[in-house]
């Protein structure tokens, strides 16, 4: 009974720790680019009456078209259907990666909105 225990906590904990680094901060069914770090300031996650909003950080030494290349070919598989260069929708919901690049790194801005009607 005890070692059933403990080996459900290690695997609570090795699938949290896997949520936190596979995905981004907040949303978590979209998955993190390999190489990009979530960055902690900043995040912003609330429910609003119109549905979630997610602001998150992730920081790579990628440049802005590789980073929307992966999520061009990764979150179609998903679900989301791409709306513009760097923005998808998902059912009620929006999603926009914009970018900030200060070599040697960039920071990928993943904003998840209500799709607004």
């Amino acid at each position: 009974m005890i070692r059933s225990l403990l080996v459900l906590v290690f695997l609570s904990l090795a699938t949290a720790a896997f949520a936190a680094d596979g995905f981004v901060a907040g949303i978590g069914d979209l998955p993190l680019m390999t190489g990009l770090s979530p960055v902690d300031a900043g995040h912003v996650d609330f429910d609003s009456p119109g549905g979630r909003i997610v602001i998150s950080y992730a920081k790579g030494n990628f440049d802005a078209a590789q980073v929307t290349e992966f999520y061009a070919v990764t979150l179609p598989q998903l679900g989301w259907t791409r709306t513009g260069d760097t923005s998808f929708r998902r059912e009620a919901e929006i999603l926009h990666l914009d970018y900030d690049a200060t070599p040697p790194s960039l920071t990928v801005r993943f904003s998840l909105t209500p799709l607004q009607r």
